[in-house]
């Protein structure tokens, strides 16, 4: 429309029932829109929602050297349904007092759990020891394809 009076631009909004919007104040003379003031707030909330990052939250599950079968499942399904949902997974196998000096049983027992998940999974930090146990870092591979 070009640079209106304010009294004009007030009557042209009370006319077609819309609103007069200021879209940026620090130009000079400031810019404004007549629209309606709901659909934009909307499509700003829009807007600000598609740009918000989904944030990847670490789960953890604990699991013992001596495990029942059954036990272990229902991890790897629990485990499953995390990757699922976006989410990584940090499998930590606990050691206590003599078990400590079976660390090779307590490798083979986390590559064993991780096989029984059955989603394919990408490894970001393998068994790593720590005074408790192992501990390893797995993610669900993205879907998305960068060309």
């Amino acid at each position: 429309m070009g640079v209106v009076p304010l009294e004009e631009a007030i009557r042209l909004t009370k006319e077609s029932g819309l609103d007069l919007v200021e879209v940026a104040d620090k130009a000079s003379p400031p810019v404004c829109r007549i629209i309606d003031f709901g659909k934009y707030q909307y499509q700003q909330e829009k807007k600000a929602r598609e740009q918000k990052v989904k944030r990847t939250e670490v789960k953890g599950i604990r699991i013992s050297l001596a495990i029942a079968k059954n036990d272990l499942e229902l991890r790897a399904r629990q485990a499953e349904k995390f990757l699922n949902q976006g989410h990584k997974v940090k499998i930590e196998i606990i050691l206590r007092g003599r078990e400590k000096a079976h660390s090779n049983l307590a490798r083979e027992k986390l590559e064993i759990f991780k096989q029984m998940i059955p989603v394919e999974t990408i490894l970001e930090q393998g068994p790593t020891k720590y005074p408790r146990g192992l501990s390893m870092l797995i993610s669900k591979p993205s879907d998305k394809k960068i060309s």
